[in-house]
C-alpha cells in the first residue's frame, strides 16, 4: 500500500425498507477534517485521470456502479515512491479510499452503467487558486495503462 493511503471497508446495513451505508464519520480513524462533499459521474469506459493535490487529502468511494481506481506515489521522499495501487470499488466492493497530498489518482468506470463517485475532501474547492494539478490519462510520467487487459500486471 502506498505510504499514507488508507482504506475503510464500508458496511452495508440492510432491512426490509432498504439499505444504508455509512461512508465517513468524524470518529473514524481515517477522518482528518471536513472541507466539502461532492459527487461526480462518469459514463461507462470513461477515464478521469490523473490529478493530485498539494494541500488536501481526498476521501472517496463509488456509490453507484463500479470503478477501477488507480493511485501513483509521486513523492520522491516517500518509502513507496513510484508505487501504484489499484482498487475496484463500488456496489460490489464498498470501500472508502483516503489519498494523501501529492499522490496522483484517477478512476475508470467499469461495466455498463454510469458510476457515481462521492468525495469528502479535507479542504473546500478554491475557485481562485485550485489545489489541483493534472496529467493526461496516457502520460508517460506514470507507468499505468488504463486499458490493460484483465490478468496483466502494471509496471
Amino acid at each position: 500500500m502506498i505510504e499514507g493511503v488508507k482504506i475503510k471497508e464500508l458496511k452495508v446495513i440492510s432491512d426490509e425498507r432498504g439499505w444504508l451505508t455509512e461512508i465517513l464519520r468524524c470518529d473514524d480513524d481515517i477522518f482528518e477534517k471536513f472541507g466539502q462533499v461532492y459527487f461526480t459521474t462518469a459514463y461507462p469506459g470513461v477515464v478521469k485521470a490523473w490529478h493530485l493535490h498539494k494541500k488536501q487529502t481526498d476521501n472517496f468511494t463509488c456509490i453507484h456502479g463500479m470503478m477501477k481506481v488507480a493511485l501513483y506515489d509521486s513523492r520522491k521522499d516517500s518509502p513507496t515512491y513510484g508505487e501504484i495501487n489499484e482498487f475496484f470499488i463500488g456496489e460490489r466492493n464498498p470501500l472508502l479510499i483516503s489519498v494523501p497530498p501529492l499522490v496522483y489518482h484517477g478512476f475508470k468506470t467499469i461495466g455498463t452503467r454510469t458510476a457515481y463517485f462521492l468525495s469528502v475532501p479535507t479542504e473546500s474547492y478554491n475557485y481562485k487558486e485550485p489545489d489541483e494539478y493534472r496529467l493526461p490519462a496516457d502520460t508517460n510520467e506514470i507507468p499505468y495503462d488504463w486499458i490493460l487487459e484483465p490478468g496483466k500486471k502494471h509496471g
